[in-house]
């Protein structure tokens, strides 16, 4: 049976016990149904697993020994961030969870002139919740001991005038230079529109924020598939997967 790897956001030290949290203790005792004994691997976003050992399991809690300390990166040598226009249902989901697990390093959500989701104030907070705990749940799935960040939810021209360092990449079906073209760089800011794309002005406003435009050939991709196929692309180019 694999070892249930399991994320706990606190600092882990070898030999000192530990209480999971109430989600992570409800999953090992009561979903799992793991007794004292049992072996967990832990991560806590420092790119090391610990190897823990369960000592208490009670109705609310368990608690856990930690017995090793490993460095175990699986980072790719690119820092990507995806700045991926919200789209409806599922579809947002399933981007930041294959996006982590192609490697992606953080995540914002972007409101556009096409994107049809409504969010503000409390529901807006939820979701940020919502989307932050996928990303976890994907890590724990693809081994990453590096948990990327889902920044907070801004519109386009916001996200357009913040400064950053590395290239900024536009996915464009109308622009005339594939991802071989891009230079080679050690960041990447990778911009995808929602259902329906970038409206004309927003391209434009790209282009005056010196956003290289790229395309993924003939075919109309939809959003979901765009931003997993671009971050495929990268990482074919110039990052692990080359």
């Amino acid at each position: 049976m694999r070892i249930p790897r399991i994320y706990h956001p606190e600092v882990l030290k070898v030999n000192e016990t530990s209480v999971l949290s109430e989600e992570a203790s409800n999953h090992t005792g009561r979903v799992l149904r793991l007794q004292p004994g049992a072996l967990l691997e832990l991560f806590n976003g420092d790119d090391h697993r610990y190897q823990a050992e369960i000592t208490e399991v009670t109705k609310k809690r368990v608690t856990v020994k930690i017995l090793e300390k490993v460095l175990a990166s699986t980072e790719s040598p690119l820092n990507i961030h995806l700045a991926q226009g919200i789209s409806k249902g599922d579809r947002m989901d399933f981007v930041l969870q294959k996006s982590v697990e192609l490697g992606v390093t953080s995540i914002t959500p972007l409101f556009t002139e096409r994107c049809n989701v409504k969010l503000s104030g409390e529901r807006l907070a939820k979701k940020q919740e919502q989307w932050q705990k996928i990303v976890i749940s994907a890590c724990e799935q693809s081994g990453r001991n590096s948990v990327p960040e889902v920044k907070p939810a801004m519109n386009l021209q916001t996200w357009l005038q913040q400064e950053r360092e590395g290239l900024a990449v536009t996915l464009d079906p109308l622009a005339t230079d594939g991802f071989g073209k891009l230079p080679k760089n050690g960041a990447y800011h990778l911009l995808i529109g929602p259902e329906g794309g970038f409206s004309e002005s927003e391209i434009e406003q790209t282009k005056y924020y010196k956003c290289h435009a790229v395309q993924l050939g003939p075919r109309i991709l939809r959003t979901e598939t765009a931003a997993l196929a671009a971050i495929t692309a990268l990482q074919s180019h110039f990052g692990d997967l080359a």
